[in-house]
């Protein structure tokens, strides 16, 4: 069964004190969530220890905003699924527009990464979207479609065991959003290709400026399954209201 779910991610933003006040809201925040909800967070590395503590034992699982494609050996800087795996990790986000844009992370690279965090017992949560002059091309439906099928290909019988995000980069920390009828016609397609693949039951969130006063709507849509949350994740607030959404 399809289940809600909401992701913080955090990007490179953080402190240890801002932390801990913000992990205590959440927690003191998140009773009463509606059966089938799961709330997520995706912090940077350096305070997976601190989450791991804060969260253990309570409804909000965690997880980190990228893995290296390799198991292990002379990768300068990088972080295996294995070792996110020892910091209790339940998810590792693959694909971030950030990460294709600015690290040069290509299909092929993206799919590995999702390769190597299921090894692992992670769950990837591969993301897909087009920038706005592919838009504007209109060419959105086979960009988002070559990135899935990347990710499909490579993972194959595991496909079920993945989460799909799109982000249209457009819309990623812009403020602008897409509206609740395009984002589904997005959604509709790729549950369609996933079906294909054994795994229509994959959840299906949408990023992209959500917020409390959005996020109603956008959840709304038959194939939105729930969101990818960036600026307001940071905002115990709304992130939970988003939650609720």
């Amino acid at each position: 069964m399809r289940g809600k779910l909401v992701v913080g991610n955090w990007k490179m933003n953080g402190g240890l004190a801002a932390n801990a006040a913000l992990l205590s809201e959440l927690v003191a925040g998140c009773g009463g969530l509606a059966s089938g909800r799961q709330i997520a967070v995706c912090v940077p590395y350096p305070y997976l220890a601190q989450v791991s503590t804060a969260l253990k034992a309570t409804p909000i699982v965690w997880g980190a905003q990228d893995v290296s494609e390799h198991e292990s050996g002379a990768f300068t800087g990088e972080v295996s699924a294995r070792m996110l795996g020892e910091f209790g990790c339940r998810h590792a986000i693959v694909g971030h527009s950030e990460r294709r844009q600015y690290f040069g992370d290509t299909d092929a690279v993206v799919a590995a990464k999702a390769v190597a965090a299921l090894a692992a017992g992670l769950t990837p949560i591969a993301c897909v979207g087009e920038t706005l002059a592919e838009r504007d091309a209109g060419t959105t439906m086979a960009v988002v479609s070559r990135q899935l099928d990347a990710v499909l290909r490579a993972v194959g019988a595991n496909a079920a065991k993945t989460v799909v995000a799109y982000e249209p980069v457009w819309a990623i920390g812009t403020g602008r959003t897409a509206s609740p009828e395009e984002a589904q016609a997005v959604h509709a397609m790729l549950r369609a290709r996933l079906a294909k693949s054994g795994a229509a039951e994959v959840a299906l969130l949408y990023g992209g400026s959500v917020k409390p006063d959005n996020a109603k709507a956008l959840f709304a849509m038959a194939d939105i399954d729930g969101g990818l949350i960036g600026g307001a994740s940071l905002k115990a607030a709304e992130f939970l209201a988003i939650a609720r959404a």
